[in-house]
């Protein structure tokens, strides 16, 4: 248990809350705009394992394959494998559990969930690499944790329909902007290293400013949501609240103060996957 806890730690499980509410969102736009439904109980269930299962196995792999990146960098060298807390045997042993709870909640779920889970597994190992080879490394990442929402869709419905590739882009983009400004404080390790990012290629003050664009998308593939969809002003009221989050998180962190990064990565953009939720939950009771 207490390697567990020390596993749980290094993968920051907490910060299941980005995914999460937005695998929520798709289960439940999706049945109620397919099936004309809400999803069942046990769709619930098994969405949340797979969710859990999922992101779980991907942070895992990610700090087994960066564990001597981390070890060179002083910000990530206290991490649980650099440190010596946790070993690569016992990371890789939670990887395949996590991995098995996946695939146990694809097949309780239906057909095609299984279907696109090898798609699914190969982003969740490869995006880890892009950081290598490519300063688009933030959009692979935005795109790996954007396979929540479609996750939820699938999950619920057994369907693919253009909403939900729409909600899979703003997801996408989203994750992608606030990763390029959590990136910002590792601009000089990653010089150094030769790590690929976009603050290492264009320089803070261009990536901060790319960030916003990527958060612009974001804004506005959620905005065209409202229009192709039945939801309404209660929907859209969520989506302005979250754009002035977003509005608010750029501006706390400026090129030459990157001090409030850490309340700009996670308590906003919490708040911004919460309120998505909420409101369209709230938006589909009315």
């Amino acid at each position: 248990m207490k390697k567990i806890k020390i596993i749980l730690e290094m993968i920051k499980f907490e910060h299941t809350v980005f995914a999460l509410p937005f695998a929520f969102l798709g289960a439940v736009l999706g049945s109620l705009m397919v099936e004309g439904t809400w999803p069942s109980i046990m769709e619930w269930v098994w969405i949340t394992l797979a969710m859990v299962g999922a992101r779980s196995a991907a942070m895992t792999m990610n700090r087994v394959i960066d564990a001597r990146i981390d070890k060179r960098n002083p910000r990530t060298a206290g991490r649980a494998i650099p440190a010596g807390l946790i070993s690569m045997t016992q990371s890789i042993l939670f990887t395949a559990a996590s991995l098995l709870v996946l695939l146990i909640a694809a097949f309780q779920l239906n057909m095609l969930s299984v279907y696109l889970l090898p798609a699914a597994v190969f982003f969740l190992t490869f995006y880890s690499y892009t950081k290598r080879f490519t300063w688009l490394c933030h959009v692979f990442l935005g795109v790996t944790i954007a396979i929540a929402p479609l996750g939820g869709w699938v999950g619920a419905t057994g369907t693919l329909r253009p909403e939900a590739l729409l909600l899979f882009l703003a997801v996408a983009f989203w994750i992608a902007g606030f990763d390029v400004i959590y990136a910002t404080q590792d601009k000089e390790h990653d010089d150094e290293e030769g790590i690929y990012s976009i603050p290492s290629r264009f320089g803070v003050p261009k990536a901060l400013m790319t960030a916003r664009l990527f958060h612009c998308i974001s804004f506005l593939a959620l905005l065209t949501l409202h229009f192709l969809s039945p939801l309404s002003w209660v929907y859209l009221a969520g989506v302005l609240i979250a754009g002035l989050v977003m509005t608010y998180e750029h501006s706390i962190v400026k090129p030459n103060d990157l001090s409030r990064v850490g309340v700009a990565f996670f308590p906003m953009n919490g708040v911004i996957s919460f309120v998505m939720l909420f409101f369209t939950i709230g938006d589909m009771l009315l």
